[in-house]
């Protein structure tokens, strides 16, 4: 099953976090931690992201999806805070 963002929306599959660095410190948790994905489509009315960029957003601002055990993410193209 493919989603076809509609609009200004962008679907991304969701990164998990790192959790310790590489020299083996545990990193805590903070409650707006920038999170990172990679696009997979967007919809007709965006401009500045595309398919294959890796963006960064904001956690709490995005519709989250469980589709055949991949994570997707729904965001607002004006929620996005950086491409990497």
């Amino acid at each position: 099953m493919a989603l076809k963002p509609l609009k200004d929306r962008v679907v991304a599959v969701k990164e998990q976090p790192v959790e310790k660095t590489k020299s083996g410190i545990l990193l805590g948790e903070a409650k707006e931690t920038p999170a990172y994905a990679v696009v997979e489509s967007v919809g007709p009315e965006v401009k500045t992201v595309k398919k294959g960029d890796k963006i960064v957003y904001k956690d709490y601002s995005t519709t989250d999806i469980k589709i055949d055990n991949t994570d997707y993410i729904i965001v607002k193209e004006e929620d996005i805070l950086a491409t990497l």
